[in-house]
């Protein structure tokens, strides 16, 4: 076994922790926790400071982009770190590393500028620009969490990003929560709410051998606002949903006007019950419409992981569901630390297999 190291920058402290608590606990004994900090100056340049030695270590560099409770000061003023910020962090940990380290494995759950992941007209390509950047820094592989465009692996063709899909924690939550979802085309539906989460769906509606259906989004191609072209309606393809129980899976909540607008439409075509499975909650537009949709009969539970922060406003909502990821990031460094395959961790199909006989078998 390699000797293991992880560095949890502050934005992911919380999971960096448990991750370490879960390690020991699996190898009987043992810290693996590196301290680290990136402190300020008053001007708001940084530096990456390691306070161990990395020397022939298998180093994790752990960082969550989108915590946005953190703040600096720069020039007497308060500021809130961006995404920006957090990457800009992460490359002066690695820097700090100083090239000793045996290997670097960034763990970045929520792929930073994975949303600019293609350039349809004079625009930058971001997340390309930020593998290709890791690359030359010596970074051997990036792990990640269901990233919107998964063809972005094909910026690195020699190195490893390594997309993990957490629809086995997904199907265990629902499964054990609900006690009474009727597992068969009669009674389940899996809904991609635009054409871009089909894959996501098909995996899952594969396995647990129900139909899919989708909306697409139908954009007004004549204007751009915010960078994009605005959505005029979301549009279904697919079966009747009347009586059927419908999951809604997506990569991420942003403002979740979309996701609720599909919501309400399966309602309106006399869906049962709908649930929402999303990888990410970042809720950027507040609870407000959330609150009101869920009073209003329009959704039943939305289930994100806890890869990324969760304002603490979030935990108390009556509707929501954190899906905890510690143990199964403390699988991917063990597995990765003893030279082992990710296979059964990035697509983790027998195990969800199994889980459904779980459920099916129970009294």
């Amino acid at each position: 076994m390699n000797e293991t190291g992880i560095i949890a920058l502050e934005s992911i402290s919380r999971i960096g922790d448990r991750v370490n608590q879960i390690l020991s606990e699996w190898r009987g004994g043992g810290d693996y926790l590196i301290p680290a900090s990136c402190p300020r100056f008053g001007s708001g340049e940084a530096k990456g400071v390691i306070e161990q030695s990395v020397r022939d270590k298998d180093i994790y560099i752990m960082v969550d982009v989108c915590n946005s409770s953190l703040t600096y000061t720069m020039d007497g003023s308060s500021n809130r770190m961006s995404p920006d910020d957090h990457y800009q962090d992460m490359k002066r940990i690695i820097a700090a590393c100083n090239g000793t380290a045996k290997r670097i494995t960034v763990i970045m759950p929520f792929l930073y500028e994975g949303r600019q992941h293609r350039k349809t007209q004079r625009e930058s390509l971001d997340c390309a620009v930020m593998l290709r950047e890791l690359e030359s820094m010596g970074v051997h592989s990036v792990v990640t969490f269901d990233a919107h465009d998964p063809r972005m692996q094909n910026v690195l063709p020699l190195k490893g990003l390594e997309n993990i899909s957490p629809a086995l924690q997904f199907t265990q939550a629902l499964l054990t929560e609900y006690e009474d979802i009727q597992i068969d085309g009669e009674h389940l539906m899996f809904v991609a709410p635009d054409e871009g989460a089909t894959g996501r769906v098909v995996f899952l509606a594969s396995l647990f051998g129900v139909n899919i259906g989708m909306f697409y989004k139908r954009r007004d191609y004549t204007r751009i606002v915010d960078g994009t072209n605005p959505i005029i309606a979301h549009d279904f393809c697919g079966g009747s949903v009347k009586g059927k129980d419908c999951i809604v899976i997506d990569d991420m909540i942003a403002s979740g006007g979309s996701m609720l607008d599909v919501a309400k439409q399966l309602k309106e075509k006399g869906a049962r019950r709908v649930f929402v499975f999303s990888t990410f909650g970042l809720f950027t537009a507040g609870f407000e419409k959330f609150d009101r949709a869920y009073g209003d009969g329009m959704f039943d539970r939305i289930f994100t992981t806890d890869l990324v922060y969760q304002k603490p406003e979030l935990l108390q909502k009556e509707w929501y569901f954190s899906v905890g990821m510690s143990r199964y990031i403390a699988a991917l460094i063990d597995t990765l630390s003893n030279g082992g395959s990710l296979q059964e961790l990035t697509k983790p199909a027998r195990r969800i297999e199994e889980t459904i006989r779980n459920y099916h078998a129970k009294p």
